[in-house]
């Protein structure tokens, strides 16, 4: 793990690994003043997800999410040259964190179906992974800038779902990754 990195000059501390992701890595970083999350872009391979231009695919994405009104952290910088991003933190703990320790609480599960009903509207699907959403002060948001078309195949009701409570999907998950 690095020690340090920049976004377009700027230098940041990195704190700890927060993720890998299909898309890059996500650090929790800081510059004295306040903690981000900096992404960086990786191009290791991903056998069911195709990408094109990944660092143009998170600004598109991330316009378009923020054009639904669902919670999402901030934007703050992108370094195209070298493929980074920094974005606000979200301090709190994943939905998968919270399904692994029995805190889900039904007011959870009432703010994802008003996001899916923002998303549906606008033809969209986010990756509804539980290790996507934060809670900060009892409300949800989507950490990741991922969406796509809408398909029923991928919606939250059809497939998110599963990995929200413990499932025989969301247990099997835990097994592969503990």
């Amino acid at each position: 793990m690095p020690e340090k990195m920049t976004v377009n000059g700027k230098e940041y501390k990195i704190l700890k690994l927060l993720g890998k992701g299909k898309g890059g890595y996500s650090y929790l970083a800081d510059d004295r003043t306040k903690k981000y999350v900096l992404k960086q872009i990786h191009h290791e391979p991903c056998d069911y997800y195709q990408f094109g231009n990944k660092i143009e695919a998170e600004i598109n994405d991330y316009n378009r999410l923020k054009k639904t009104g669902i919670k999402i952290p901030a934007m703050i910088d992108v370094d195209i040259e070298n493929e980074r991003i920094l974005k606000e933190f979200i301090d709190g703990d994943t939905i998968y964190e919270l399904v692994l320790q029995d805190k889900m609480i039904p007011a959870y599960l009432d703010q994802i179906k008003h996001m899916c009903n923002l998303l549906y509207a606008a033809h969209m699907n986010i990756d509804y992974f539980p290790t996507n959403f934060v809670v900060q002060n009892e409300e949800i948001y989507y950490i990741d800038f991922e969406c796509n078309e809408y398909m029923d195949k991928w919606n939250f009701e059809n497939w998110g779902i599963k990995y929200w409570s413990k499932t025989p999907e969301f247990l099997q998950y835990v097994k592969e990754h503990s």
